[in-house]
């Protein structure tokens, strides 16, 4: 049975990376705790499949509204940077990424996704899971689904704006209304 992850620390990572500027890197949930950043954590199953595209880019054309929110994404996969780097110098048109603005990270021996409970054992594929991790490192928010179906973007940055206000907020709260 999985352990309950919300309101504990995070599992600290740190992992290979192609960051946005296209270079080969590291990524690390300290070093954006040292920021003082919130970290939006999103796996998903492989490069060059075709629901992942869809939510990897919709997160990137809407970047600047999480950097607005003092929050960093990183999104992971088994695959390696090699890969990674393949389908981001592959067009959008042709089911590659093109341009990013944040960084996909290589979980390629699986600890990381093992770590959040979203690796499938069998395959070697992490599932769709997103965590959300305030900058002190707590797990604030987690979600995990099957892989055919894709992120809402809006629905993630209106979770985390719900969290970033500190107030109880309502069924169906958006931003700029009040909290309970």
């Amino acid at each position: 049975m999985t352990e309950r992850m919300v309101g504990k620390q995070a599992p600290r990572f740190t992992m290979d990376a192609v960051l946005a500027d296209k270079s080969f890197g590291k990524v690390s949930l300290e070093e954006n705790m040292k920021q003082d950043k919130w970290t939006v954590l999103f796996f998903y199953p492989m490069d060059f499949t075709f629901v992942c595209p869809t939510e990897i880019t919709a997160m990137s054309d809407r970047f600047d509204e999480f950097e607005d929110l003092d929050t960093e994404i990183i999104a992971v996969s088994t695959d390696t940077i090699h890969t990674h780097l393949a389908w981001i110098n592959t067009a959008r048109e042709d089911n590659g990424l093109g341009e990013l603005k944040y960084p996909l990270a290589a979980d390629t021996n699986h600890q990381i996704s093992r770590e959040y409970g979203v690796l499938i054992e069998e395959e070697g594929i992490a599932l769709r899971g997103l965590f959300i991790i305030n900058p002190e490192g707590e797990m604030q928010y987690q979600t995990v689904f099957h892989n055919n179906i894709g992120r809402d973007v809006d629905e993630t940055l209106r979770v985390l704006q719900a969290l970033q206000t500190g107030g109880l907020c309502p069924a169906n709260w958006r931003p700029g209304q009040k909290t309970l």
